[in-house]
């Protein structure tokens, strides 16, 4: 009798905690394939330290092969399921095809950055959901320093070191509070801009930052913003981008090169393909996180829209906490589908959340205890490092010579402009010269072809598209 086949799409947060409880609990009972367009799980909480020069990329990302050793890996992206045939379509990083047949499915696809139609965005902005993305910020604010530096007009000067993020959410906030911190170094290096103090604005429609987290902790991350010199705007967005800058919504128009878009994020386009019930957007599915009327099919993480058994008639918001459980509960209720124990519904206590203010900041409520500064800072990075699978060593020797050496400011060049667009289905991969990912590509997404320079570059001739690139230019980034 042959084995059960276990496919999982995507190794996010969910995916990959669902492919490790399920490698457990099979115990080689079950063929287990993980579908990823890359070979690494990344712990996205710890991008904005790579954006602000803080860790190496490396060490927020996790081997698949080195650590889900009884999982077969499948490089690729998935663009088609058919659910009654019980196949999943692929395209792999050479253009090549496949198909993945299986008895269990797990969708854990994610999510991608959330779009607005503010006339201007796509072109200008870049987004904040890869290791790209962050790969490019880091060298884009290296170089806006060091242009602003050579400058000989001071209104270029001051553009140029001006840095807009829109959306005081998590991440918002954490690339807005690590900038600061990383252009102040920037800049001291530069003697010619001794007397300029860069100006980093954060933008956001709502009341006040983090407005999904407690007041308390909002409060806490609002002054350590003021204090460190982050112009916070609250109730104030974009309301047009040009190559020059930004027209907020309150009428002042602020000469900038620099556009973080932290808006939010929307489900993979993988799952508006499936034909089946959504919840804005996000998969319909059951306690047990099993799709109604699809009794293989499971889905969790930002994809899913799961019952919130805490709150009822709510769904759990999506963020990277509930997506690691969900991603357990998950694996084990496939085991279980398949003869290993009986399901059980997901359902999860708050312990409290961490915001990384960048140095000794934080704001923390572990337990429900509002925390802030050193022990907030301990807090959070304690927490970090106890829920990252691995790397734990290195990320923390990079903190240890991050607080006793200056930072490198240096640019490395490896991910252009055009090559990470804000209107992409797939942040975990740059775009690379004449491929096929177009703006649009990705899971879920038809491969029709590389339809050109979706996003502009916001600065500098360095960032524009090779005039003769080389087809076969391997991809920067991942998952």
């Amino acid at each position: 009798m042959s084995r059960p086949r276990i496919v999982i799409v995507g190794a996010g947060f969910a995916g990959f905690r669902a492919a490790r409880t399920l490698e457990r609990a099979a115990r080689g009972r079950a063929d287990i394939t993980l579908l990823n367009p890359t070979d690494y799980f990344l712990y996205l909480p710890l991008l904005p330290q790579v954006a602000s020069g803080v860790l190496e990329a490396r060490r927020v990302t996790v081997s698949l092969p080195g650590t889900l050793r009884g999982v077969r890996h499948v490089l690729g992206e998935a663009g088609r399921i058919d659910l009654d045939a019980r196949t999943v379509h692929y395209t792999g990083p050479e253009d090549d095809t496949g198909t993945l047949s299986y008895d269990r499915l797990v969708l854990a696809a994610g999510s991608v950055n959330k779009l607005l139609p503010i006339p201007g965005v796509a072109e200008h902005a870049h987004g904040f959901r890869g290791l790209p993305e962050a790969l490019y910020l880091r060298d884009h604010i290296t170089r806006q320093v060091e242009l602003a530096a050579s400058a000989d007009n001071a209104a270029e000067r001051v553009a140029r070191c001006t840095f807009a993020v829109v959306g005081a959410g998590y991440t918002g906030t954490e690339v807005a509070a690590h900038g600061q911190l990383f252009t102040d170094s920037l800049t001291r290096s530069q003697p010619s801009l001794k007397d300029l103090r860069p100006r980093w604005l954060l933008l956001d429609v709502a009341s006040r930052v983090l407005p999904e987290l407690d007041e308390r902790l909002s409060r806490t991350a609002d002054r350590v913003l003021r204090e460190r010199g982050v112009e916070v705007r609250t109730e104030t967005s974009v309301k047009e981008a040009t190559p020059d800058g930004v027209l907020l919504t309150d009428g002042e128009f602020v000469d900038t090169r620099t556009l973080v878009w932290c808006v939010g994020v929307r489900p993979d386009p993988l799952v508006d393909s499936l034909g089946l019930p959504l919840e804005r957007g996000r998969l319909l599915v059951g306690p047990t996180l099993q799709v109604p009327g699809r009794p293989e099919v499971f889905a969790c993480g930002d994809a899913a829209a799961v019952p919130d058994l805490e709150n009822p008639g709510q769904y759990t918001p999506m963020t990277a906490q509930h997506a690691w459980r969900q991603g357990q509960v998950a694996g084990r209720n496939v085991a279980a589908s398949l003869g290993g124990g009986e399901p059980r519904p997901y359902r999860h206590r708050n312990l409290g959340f961490v915001v990384d203010l960048g140095g000794a900041q934080a704001a923390a409520d572990p337990l429900g205890i509002p925390l802030s500064g050193v022990p907030a800072g301990l807090v959070t990075r304690g927490y970090h490092l106890a829920a990252m699978p691995g790397n734990r060593v290195r990320v923390a020797a990079d903190w240890l010579l991050d607080a006793v050496l200056p930072r490198q400011s240096v640019q490395l060049g490896l991910v252009r402009s055009w090559s990470v667009p804000l209107d992409t289905a797939s942040p975990e991969l740059a775009r690379v010269p004449g491929g096929r990912r177009a703006a649009s590509s990705g899971p879920g997404a038809a491969h029709t072809g590389d339809t050109g320079n979706s996003s502009a570059p916001l600065v500098a001739p360095s960032t524009g598209t090779p005039k003769n690139p080389r087809p076969d230019t391997p991809s920067e980034g991942g998952q």
